[in-house]
C-alpha cells in the first residue's frame, strides 16, 4: 500500500499540505493516491542526515558497501510483480521492457559490488621514500581516491528504474561511499516509493547509517535549493538540455561550486556508406526503423539523424526504409508533456520548406493514449548546414535523413554537429579508403563510436562510455553507465610520509585488501 510519504533517511514523513497524483499515460487518467511535496523542515532534515551519514559511510569497508548494494538488488527483486505493474502503469512501458529494466537495475548494483571487492578502482599509487637520494631525499608519497560527500540524484523519465531512484547514479555514488538524496521524478512517484523502501530496508539490514539515502518529492523552488545546498557535493541528472543547464548554472555559481554530471540531448548520427546501401539496404532499413522506434524512441541514444550520399543506391534504400517505417505502430509515450513536445517538434519539421516527410506509421496515433506516430523525414545537406535548428533533438520515434552530394559534404555535416552520446557507421569491405576520415570525424564529436550496429542498447560493463561532448553531457570526461561512473563521485588525496598505521587500508604496506596497486611505477599486489 503506497503512502505518498517522503523518505527522510530511515523515517517516512508527509507533513506538507501540497500533493500530487501519478498519471497513467496509457489510460489517460490519474492513479489513486496522493504524494506529498516535502516541506522545508523535511528537506532540511534529509540534507542534514546525509551530511551526518557521510562522516560514517565514507569510512565503511568496501565489503560492507558491497553487501549493501547486493541487499538493494535483493530487496528490489522481492517487490515482485507489485513493482513491475506500478512502473508499467506510471510510464506506459510494457511489462516485458520493465522486467528487463529491473534486471539491469539490479545488475548494476551487483556489478558495483564486485568492483568494490576487486578494489583496483581506488587507483592506489605508492612511491616509496628514498632518504639517500641526492641532491635531495625523496618522501614517501601514496595516493588514492576517496568519496566527495552527499550526492543529489535526479530521477529520469525514460528509465523509471535503471536511471532513477536506484539507477546508475545512485549505485555509483553509494559504491563510492557517498550518501544519496534523490529528487523523485513526478511521472513515477509510486515507483520511487517502492524502490526507496527497498533501499531503506537494505540499508537497515546491512547496518548503514541513517541518512545514507533519502528520497524527496520537491517543489520547483526546492529543486534548485537541492543543487545549491552546501551539503551536496555533486549532482547526477538525466533529462532535457534546458533543465540540465539550469542545474549546471546553479551549481557552478554556488559559493562552493560543485560538478553537475548532466546527460542532456543528442541526435546520435548514423552514417551509411554507398557500398553499405548497395549490399545491405534491406537489413539496415529494417533494423534502423526498429532502433528509431524502440521504446517509442524515448532512448537518449535514439538515432535521430542519418547521413548518406544522395544517389541511386540511397533512393533504393529510402524506399525500403519508408516501407519499414510505415509498418511500425504508434505507442504510448512516458507522459503527456513528452508526447505534446514530440508532436510539436514533428509539426515544426513538417512545416519547414526544407523538409520532406519520407514516411509515417500507416496507423494514426491515439491522443487519449499519449501515443507518438513514428516519422522519418529528409533534408538536403546544404539546407541542414544552413540552419542549426535542424540539429535539435526531437525526443521520440523520429529521425531526419541528411542527403549529401559527396563524401566531402558528409564530413562537413559531421564536423558541424554538436557533441553526441554516440555515432554509428555502416560500411562495407570496399570502404577502407574513406573510413578513417569518418571515424576521426565522429570520434571528435561523440562518446561512443559504433560500427555496424545501432546505438539503442547500452551495455552495463567496465568499458562502457555513456557521455560525450557538450551538449550531450555537461562533462565529456564522465560516464553515467558502467563502473567508470564511480569516478564522478570521488577525488584524489596524496598522503606524504604518514606512519603506516594512519594510512587507509588501500595504501598500507601489507596490502590487506590484496588489491592491484602501482608501486614505484609497477602494477603489483605485493606488499611494500
Amino acid at each position: 500500500m503506497l503512502t505518498g510519504e517522503n523518505f527522510i533517511g530511515f523515517t517516512n514523513s508527509a507533513k506538507g499540505e501540497k500533493s500530487f497524483q501519478a498519471f497513467a499515460p496509457a489510460n489517460n487518467d490519474y492513479l489513486p493516491g496522493n504524494f506529498n511535496i516535502a516541506t522545508k523542515e523535511e528537506f532540511d532534515r534529509a540534507l542534514s542526515l546525509a551530511e551526518s551519514a557521510f562522516k560514517t559511510f565514507r569510512d565503511t569497508t568496501y565489503e560492507a558497501r558491497a553487501l549493501f548494494l547486493e541487499a538493494i538488488a535483493e530487496e528490489i527483486m522481492a517487490l515482485g510483480d507489485t513493482l513491475l505493474e506500478r512502473v508499467s502503469a506510471e510510464s506506459g512501458l510494457p511489462l516485458g521492457r520493465v522486467t528487463g529494466e529491473r534486471g539491469r537495475t539490479c545488475g548494476q548494483m551487483q556489478l558495483f559490488a564486485k568492483l568494490l571487492r576487486d578494489g583496483w578502482w581506488v587507483d592506489a599509487r605508492i612511491d616509496k621514500a628514498q632518504p639517500d637520494r641526492q641532491p635531495l631525499p625523496k618522501s614517501d608519497i601514496r595516493r588514492m581516491l576517496i568519496p566527495i560527500g552527499p550526492i543529489a540524484v535526479f530521477g529520469a523519465s525514460n528509465f523509471p528504474l535503471a536511471f532513477s531512484t536506484a539507477g546508475g547514479d545512485t549505485a555509483s555514488a553509494l559504491a563510492a561511499g557517498c550518501p544519496v538524496v534523490v529528487k523523485a521524478h513526478s511521472s513515477h512517484p509510486g515507483t520511487n516509493e517502492l524502490i526507496s523502501s527497498a533501499i531503506i530496508k537494505a540499508a537497515k539490514r546491512t547496518g548503514m547509517p541513517d541518512g545514507v539515502f533519502s528520497s524527496l518529492y520537491l517543489s520547483h523552488d526546492d529543486v534548485m535549493n537541492l543543487v545549491t545546498h552546501p551539503a551536496i557535493k555533486a549532482v547526477g541528472f538525466t533529462g532535457s538540455r534546458s533543465v540540465g543547464m539550469r542545474l549546471f548554472n546553479a551549481a557552478v555559481n554556488r559559493p562552493e561550486p560543485i560538478p553537475v554530471y548532466a546527460e542532456m540531448s543528442a541526435v546520435n548520427p548514423v552514417i551509411i556508406t554507398e557500398n553499405a546501401l548497395k549490399t545491405k539496404k534491406e537489413k539496415i532499413a529494417k533494423d534502423l526503423a526498429a532502433s528509431v522506434t524502440m521504446g517509442s524512441g524515448q532512448f537518449c541514444t535514439n538515432p535521430g539523424l542519418v547521413v548518406m550520399i544522395d544517389s541511386a543506391a540511397s533512393q533504393a534504400f529510402l524506399a525500403e526504409f519508408k516501407t519499414s517505417m510505415e509498418a511500425t505502430v504508434p505507442s504510448t509515450m512516458l507522459n503527456k508533456n513528452i508526447c505534446k513536445t514530440y508532436n510539436e517538434g514533428i509539426t515544426a519539421l513538417q512545416n519547414a520548406p526544407e523538409i520532406t516527410v519520407l514516411a509515417q506509421s500507416s496507423k494514426e496515433a491515439m491522443p487519449d493514449r499519449q501515443e507518438a506516430r513514428p516519422t522519418a523525414s529528409t533534408i538536403k545537406a546544404k539546407d541542414f548546414l544552413a540552419n542549426k535548428e535542424f540539429e535539435n533533438e526531437v525526443f521520440g520515434p523520429a529521425t531526419l535523413i541528411v542527403l549529401c552530394t559527396n563524401q566531402a559534404e558528409v564530413l562537413s555535416v559531421l564536423n558541424a554537429l554538436e557533441g553526441q552520446l554516440t555515432a554509428t557507421i555502416h560500411a562495407d569491405n570496399d570502404d577502407t579508403a574513406t573510413l578513417q576520415a569518418l571515424v576521426s570525424a565522429i570520434t571528435a564529436k561523440s562518446g561512443r563510436v559504433i560500427f555496424g550496429g545501432y546505438p539503442t542498447g547500452v551495455e552495463v560493463c567496465h568499458s562502457m562510455q555513456h557521455g560525450g561532448p557538450f551538449p550531450s553531457t555537461s562533462d565529456a570526461r564522465s560516464t553515467s553507465v558502467g563502473t567508470a561512473a564511480i569516478y564522478r563521485f570521488v577525488r584524489p588525496v596524496a598522503f606524504q610520509d604518514l606512519p603506516d598505521n594512519l594510512l587507509p587500508e588501500a595504501l598500507k604496506n601489507a596490502n590487506p585488501l590484496n588489491i592491484l596497486r602501482l608501486v614505484d611505477g609497477v602494477w603489483t599486489k605485493d606488499k611494500v
